[in-house]
């Protein structure tokens, strides 16, 4: 007896166990009953708040959500602005699930991986549509930040369809699958929302950003080669401007060198002209007053000039007048 009660108590434990359950803070739960999602009376999958809840043991399963904000890099891609030019952007979403039934039922189960297909797939669209109105100042500047807002709002609030809209079919055209799903699966007494915007898959965009804008490397090869180009032609700009300024420089100190060598020259000329005269001056008076003595002193300095090297020849007749003042006086042989 006491052992029955014992197994019917550790039955009740374990039955007791396995019908609690608990859902974490940061998550939502969607309970399965033999493989199927139990719904409300608007047919629509019973979400689980965090806390404490009961199921049935062994019929019913919990499948957990995530309910945080999820970010979802995206691929570097190539755009084109609306110059026609090529942009490499890199970028990423931050996202997080608004409706959990609606999108548990879009994704086929809560499949993350296939709600981010939908959602890299609009919004590579979107962003590319965008990119396509602006030019690349308007795109690296401070319209960049307005250009993540419209592309967030878009896909929150999906197409308008008015001629100014861009379409993405793609995109469009399996989001707008997924919704007419949900619709069936629930009848048609879920909210009628937007076919080509995030909410019908149960998704809210809370941000968008752009991380990098590069250029292509064929393009970005030749930017930095005409680049490149232009801080050489001004190089040599400067440098020819700094050797006509050398030039110059040059000249002009060659011409002060000129006239300052000039003016000495036309100076020396002067005093050595003024001194010549002075002698000659000085030599004439001392002439005028005793020619013949100035004779005799100059007939000396001569013979000293032509005799004093032993090498030196002279051919003279001995009756020149060169050597008058070596001969005897005529009142000595008389």
């Amino acid at each position: 007896m006491r052992k029955s009660i014992i197994a019917v108590i550790i039955v009740v434990l374990v039955v007791l166990y396995t019908s609690i359950f608990v859902v974490k803070e940061g998550e939502r739960g969607i309970t399965l009953r033999f493989g199927k999602v139990v719904r409300d009376d608007e047919n629509k999958p019973l979400v689980f708040e965090p806390g404490l809840h009961f199921k049935i043991p062994f019929i019913e399963s919990v499948k957990t959500l995530d309910a945080r904000i999820q970010t979802m890099d995206n691929q570097a891609d190539r755009f084109v602005t609306k110059e026609k030019k090529d942009l490499i952007v890199d970028s990423y979403i931050k996202w997080r699930i608004s409706d959990f039934s609606r999108y548990y039922l879009a994704t086929g189960g809560g499949d993350i991986s296939q709600a981010e297909v939908l959602l890299k797939r609009k919004f590579s669209d979107r962003l590319r549509s965008e990119i396509g109105r602006l030019d690349v100042k308007d795109i690296v500047t401070d319209s960049r930040g307005r250009l993540t807002l419209e592309v967030r709002d878009a896909l929150n609030s999906g197409s308008a369809g008015t001629e100014d809209e861009v379409a993405t079919p793609a995109a469009d055209d399996a989001i707008a699958s997924a919704a007419a799903r949900v619709a069936e699966e629930t009848n048609g007494k879920i909210p009628v929302v937007n076919p080509n915007s995030m909410a019908a898959l149960g998704i809210e965009v809370v941000d968008v950003r752009i991380k990098q804008i590069n250029l292509p490397n064929e393009v970005s090869e030749a930017i930095y080669s005409r680049m490149r180009a232009e801080r050489e032609a001004v190089a040599r700009r400067h440098r020819s401007q700094g050797e006509e300024e050398r030039e110059k420089i040059q000249a002009g100190a060659d011409y002060e060198v000129t006239r300052t060598l000039a003016e000495a020259e036309r100076e020396a000329r002067i005093v050595r002209g003024e001194g010549d005269a002075e002698a000659a001056k000085l030599f004439a008076d001392a002439f005028s007053q005793d020619p013949d003595f100035y004779a005799f002193i100059r007939s000396l300095r001569a013979y000293e000039a032509s005799f004093n090297s032993n090498q030196d020849v002279m051919v003279l007749s001995p009756e020149n007048d060169f050597f008058r003042y070596m001969k005897t006086p005529e009142s000595t042989r008389r």
